[in-house]
């Protein structure tokens, strides 16, 4: 009974001065394989109209009009949530697949949709349609390529996880779009995510950064091109600084990016 009540209080003293992320990290619900399909399904049927999920592709800019089929595997990576991957294949044509990943995050005992992306595209091979993987591939498969172990450093997969985490929400906040003041013109951008560049890159000893493409709203082939700063503090990555890297300005009747600052001074290291 003595050692009963001691454990006790050694159990309350721990929880009393635990940071309240760390009680809801432990608090959140795990979800088995069965309830994130039944989320996807769940979710694709509500945006659906008349049997067609429309989905905005924001890598090639178009609206595509899909039609469910199922959803293929399920992955779970600890710390970042559950990527789904379904089929699809195009409304006109049944034999034109798609494939989409479907990121989700717990939330308590709720599940939070952070993103959709396109993995796999059709491609079209002689007189048939094949599947063909997007590159640079989403950086949540990319943990599955490397050896297990600790490492002294951040792999690029986990910086591109910060970035599109922080990206995602603040577009959650923005109504969809991600909102950012142009320094140098003092402009509000409204902007749509495109996708993360290779390669992550850190300046020795300081921070690390990667280059990421954004698409003005309403502006198909304007492109920025910005930079994302982290500084990592206990272990986790945080965005200290937002740069544009490259801005889109005007020749004749097309948008070309314009650099507006370099790096390559600092000696930037590859992150694998």
């Amino acid at each position: 009974m003595k050692n009963c009540f001691w454990k006790c209080f050694y159990v309350i003293v721990f929880f009393s001065f635990v940071t309240p992320s760390f009680v809801g990290y432990c608090q959140e619900t795990e979800f088995t394989k069965s309830e994130i399909q039944q989320a996807v399904q769940k979710y694709v049927s509500e945006k659906s109209h008349d049997g067609l999920f429309t989905f905005h592709d924001s890598i090639s800019g178009q609206d595509l009009s899909l039609v469910f089929e199922k959803v293929r595997i399920v992955r779970s990576l600890a710390g970042y949530g559950y990527f789904a991957t379904a089929q699809f294949h195009d409304q006109l044509d049944s034999t034109k697949p798609y494939e989409l990943d479907f990121w989700w995050k717990p939330k308590g005992n709720e599940l939070l949709l952070m993103d959709i992306r396109v993995y796999k595209f059709p491609k079209k091979e002689g007189d048939k349609w094949v599947l063909q993987t997007h590159y640079p591939i989403a950086w949540w498969w990319l943990p599955s390529t490397e050896h297990p172990g600790e490492y002294e450093q951040k792999r690029a997969w986990e910086v591109k996880a910060a970035i599109h985490e922080y990206v995602a929400q603040k577009m959650k906040e923005g109504g969809g779009v991600f909102h950012l003041k142009d320094p140098k013109t003092g402009k509000d951008l409204s902007l749509e995510f495109v996708e993360i560049h290779n390669p992550v890159r850190r300046i020795p000893g300081k921070q690390y950064f990667a280059c990421t493409d954004f698409r003005e709203k309403d502006e198909p082939q304007k492109y920025y091109d910005i930079d994302f700063w982290f500084d990592e503090k206990q272990g986790k990555l945080i965005v200290s600084d937002i740069k544009i890297h490259k801005e889109p300005v005007k020749e004749g009747d097309q948008w070309i990016q314009v650099e507006r600052y370099s790096f390559e001074k600092d000696h930037p290291q590859t992150v694998p």
